[in-house]
């Protein structure tokens, strides 16, 4: 077994332009099929849309309001909600609230910059 405490994780920018923190993948812990990331959006701020090639996401939203993008679906998402995200459809997510975005990615396989696609 793993635990790992998430100030014990050292933030970084993906390439869609999100601050995140990996929580759990086969670069920390025992865990080789998937990965857990906590990401942080600004207040007004958006991703930039982008694909991943073979991996399929879901992100669950903790704390603010959004706009979440899949494909050629947008809809408004916010405190619990978990929103499906399958591979390789284009996506992005808008912060239209006033405070931070805090939401959690578990992508399988893990998380690769890689097999992150951008379309714009």
């Amino acid at each position: 077994m793993d635990i790992i405490q998430r100030n014990a994780t050292t933030p970084f920018i993906t390439k869609d332009g999100s601050e995140i923190r990996e929580l759990m993948a086969y670069r920390n812990s025992c865990i080789r099929n998937l990965s857990l990331a906590e990401a942080i959006l600004p207040a007004g701020a958006a991703t930039q849309e982008h694909y991943h090639t073979g991996t399929d996401e879901v992100y669950y939203i903790l704390q603010g309001r959004a706009r979440m993008r899949v494909g050629g679906e947008e809809r408004a998402v916010g405190p619990l909600d978990a929103v499906a995200i399958p591979a390789n459809q284009r996506h992005n997510i808008i912060n239209t609230g006033d405070e931070p975005l805090v939401f959690l990615c578990c992508c399988a396989p893990a998380y690769e910059h890689d097999n992150t696609v951008m379309t714009v």
